[in-house]
């Protein structure tokens, strides 16, 4: 049988890109189903609210990640007095992750490793990131050997903070941009998605460094 990963806050699945191509077999875990085009989740997808979930039902995976919402570092993170005003951010989506972790580890009686994903602005509300790949930013048990990004400088082609991003040739748009882009439109989400995607190196090499 096939090692278990779960992919939780899953979008398109950058992360169970990595992990199929590792040998994974993958549950991704999303509030959505994200379909823009040729673009989606490729795995078995669960609709289901991530904070609904319990960790023991993860006692046979191998490996979780996951990449709650950003987009509330990401506007605290601009420098406009109206984003410098709001108060904290809501840690709870990312919070969950680590609840979810320990759970699946009290129910596996092991320990389960837990790599979460977001961006450089939520240091402030979450703590140091262990490592960052370009502009992903990595939490959890993140492995000691780490590839570096590589493209521009600065981070080139592993880009989501200002700078750009060419993984779907969406022009400068990033992830941190999407702070000022406003509405729930369909356009929008999708490139909210794609901009998010794990790029598939770091992917991979998470799902390397822990396949059993």
């Amino acid at each position: 049988m096939k090692p278990l990963a779960i992919d939780l806050f899953c979008g398109l699945g950058g992360w169970t890109e990595g992990l199929l191509a590792e040998g994974y077999d993958v549950v991704g875990f999303d509030i959505e189903r994200h379909e823009y085009g040729e673009h989606r989740y490729p795995a078995q997808l669960v609709l289901q609210d991530v904070l609904t979930l319990h960790g023991s039902q993860f006692r046979g995976a191998a490996l979780i990640v996951a990449s709650p919402p950003c987009q509330a570092y990401s506007y605290r993170a601009m420098p406009w007095k109206r984003a410098k005003a709001l108060p904290p951010p809501d840690n709870t989506l990312f919070d969950a992750c680590f609840r979810i972790q320990r759970e699946a580890c009290e129910a596996a009686g092991r320990r389960i490793p837990l790599v979460v994903e977001n961006v450089r602005g939520a240091q402030p509300w979450v703590g140091r990131a262990r490592w960052n790949f370009g502009s992903f930013y990595l939490w959890g048990d993140v492995p000691a050997l780490m590839p570096m990004a590589k493209g521009r400088k600065n981070g080139g082609g592993s880009r989501k903070a200002p700078g750009g991003t060419q993984w779907f040739n969406d022009g400068p748009r990033t992830k941190d941009s999407l702070a000022t882009m406003g509405g729930k439109s369909k356009a929008r989400k999708a490139a909210s998605a794609k901009i998010a995607k794990i790029p598939l190196p770091l992917s991979r090499h998470i799902a390397a460094i822990y396949f059993p």
